[in-house]
């Protein structure tokens, strides 16, 4: 079983678990993990920690701040760096614990998330090991895909017009995270996106809740975690890419992966985005764990 875990982030307090390897002594390698865009650890992360520490890995699983259990305003924000500095947060406290072997810590992230853990790697050499599954490489390249040509002038209208409201002290603007009409306005605007998020919050995270900031899909739009994937060498990396997944396309992935330096790996799923997380969640963790166990298990 988990145990509940908070920690301090700036002034903000971030809750989480950490799950142990059980019949383990002594220090143990650990994961810090986050979810991706608006998503909540209930939202399958728990599985992940699971097939993580089966293999003997500790984990440890964290509520990005403004979402779930985790403290921070503007609530339902997503600021990139702010989550990059928040997984930094994480590894640090996770280093605290007696639990934990501190020279032997990874990082993995999905979707948005996933592009975290590539910034991660290449800023952060306390970082051991990296894995980034199904990651968002290109926020501005991905818009574009996802967001009708004709639809970004009035995006970007709506952005300015935001910033001048919130200048004056009015409220931000709210948007939902996806819609079942693709063509409405949403964060995510893919069907597949409606159909996980829809389903995951009856079966798994109840508290989830269907909106984000205005201002988190023009942060979205400017954040460009690939940049930074040519820096993450020496550090391992293990990119996870859906053959069909077009909420963060697998071409866009494939090229950074191209630009990454060894050591590297490649494990290529079928399916599309979600499916990640669900039909494929074996083979998903599966890959994950190996690649950690093979950089970060001194026993091996």
């Amino acid at each position: 079983m988990p145990q509940d875990i908070e920690f301090d982030a700036e002034g903000a307090t971030l809750r989480g678990w950490l799950y142990l390897p059980e019949g383990i002594s002594g220090p143990v390698p650990a994961i810090v993990m986050a979810h991706g865009f608006s998503a909540v650890k209930e939202m399958y992360l728990d599985a992940f920690a699971e097939a993580f520490t089966e293999g003997g890995l500790g984990v440890l699983v964290f509520d990005n701040r403004n979402f779930g259990a985790s403290d921070g305003e503007p609530r339902q924000e997503i600021d990139p760096w702010a989550q990059v500095r928040d997984y930094r947060h994480a590894i640090t406290y996770a280093q605290t614990r007696p639990e934990v072997d501190p020279e032997r810590v990874g990082v993995w992230g999905s979707s948005y998330s996933g592009g975290h853990v590539l910034v991660l790697g290449a800023i952060d050499k306390r970082v051991k090991c990296v894995v980034a599954q199904v990651p968002m490489v290109s926020g501005f390249r991905n818009f574009q895909r996802l967001v009708r040509q004709d639809f970004l002038a009035p995006n970007r209208a709506a952005f300015e017009q935001d910033r001048a409201a919130r200048y004056r002290g009015d409220p931000p603007a709210m948007v939902p995270v996806v819609h079942p009409d693709p063509l409405a306005v949403s964060a995510l605007p893919t069907p597949d996106s409606w159909e996980w998020f829809s389903e995951t919050r009856k079966s798994r995270a109840p508290a989830w809740s269907n909106e984000v900031t205005l201002r988190s899909v023009e942060m979205f739009m400017e954040y460009e975690p690939g940049a930074y994937i040519e820096r993450i060498s020496p550090t391992p990396l293990l990119m996870v890419v859906a053959a069909d997944d077009h909420l963060t396309p697998y071409d866009l992935a494939l090229e950074a992966y191209q630009r990454a330096r060894e050591p590297k790996q490649l494990a290529l799923l079928p399916g599309g985005h979600f499916d990640a997380y669900v039909e494929n969640l074996d083979a998903a963790s599966g890959a994950a764990r190996d690649w950690f166990l093979q950089h970060l298990d001194s026993r091996g």
